[in-house]
């Protein structure tokens, strides 16, 4: 089921109301005016729906955080559409209509970020997947600016997640190379055993087995699947130094 069969579903068989049930009615409207479907869609379904609706609204106002939306910016979306998603062209239209008109509406950052943790609140790992996506963007340009930086910051608690990934994320998205303790979220000097718990209760979180249980969106399947590599590759690497 395509997200954007799905996203026509949800307004058709339910009202989520909120930000994102007016944004995802308006971009339907304004694209499609009346549509009629079928309305038997999973709550599974239905919450997919909401996640990239909310995803690509709250790309948006990050992107715009800073007073204007940059090239480099418009490029990762793009290249989220196209290499992380693998959207379709009607589903590609869609994203950046979604993401065109939340960039210059009135809802806050906040709104949809808040209404999107109280529809999955109960999967956090998808929220986890959706802050990185969102921290990769901020700082697709180079730079995190002071106003994305204070999002960012503040979305840990809306979303009801570790704190602890924001600077964890930051120092991931601001080296350029592969830095296996940042990408565990620890420092060089931590006993071995330390790393060891948190490489297991990552790589629980990330195993395709729980995401799969957990109905995160097919879509971001392939970039949870990277993140569990990543995971298991950092700590192969901090445990082979730790032998020598």
């Amino acid at each position: 089921m395509s997200f954007w069969n799905t996203a026509i579903g949800v307004m058709i068989g339910f009202s989520i109301g909120g930000p994102i049930g007016g944004l995802l009615g308006g971009v339907i409207g304004s694209r499609f005016g009346s549509y009629k479907g079928t309305r038997n869609f999973s709550s599974k379904q239905q919450n997919q729906a909401v996640f990239f609706t909310a995803l690509f609204a709250c790309l948006a106002k990050l992107a715009k955080a800073d007073g204007q939306v940059s090239k480099e910016e418009v490029e990762t979306v793009d290249r989220f559409i196209k290499d992380k998603f693998h959207f379709d062209q009607t589903q590609r239209q869609f994203a950046i209509e979604v993401f065109n008109q939340a960039k210059d509406n009135s809802n806050t950052y906040e709104e949809y970020a808040s209404q999107l943790a109280s529809l999955l609140g109960s999967n956090k790992n998808s929220l986890v997947v959706f802050y990185e996506l969102l921290f990769e963007l901020a700082m697709a340009d180079g730079f995190l600016h002071k106003n994305e930086e204070h999002l960012l910051s503040k979305t840990t608690s809306i979303f009801g997640i570790n704190s602890d990934l924001f600077n964890q994320f930051k120092r991931q998205f601001s080296s350029s190379d592969s830095d296996p303790y940042a990408i565990l979220g620890a420092t060089k000097e931590m006993a071995f055993e330390e790393f060891k718990k948190i490489y297991q209760k990552k790589r629980r979180e990330f195993h395709p087995d729980t995401l799969v249980s957990k109905g995160l969106p097919e879509e971001l399947l392939q970039r949870a699947k990277e993140k569990f590599i990543e995971i298991q590759e950092a700590y192969e690497e901090i445990e082979k130094k730790n032998l020598q």
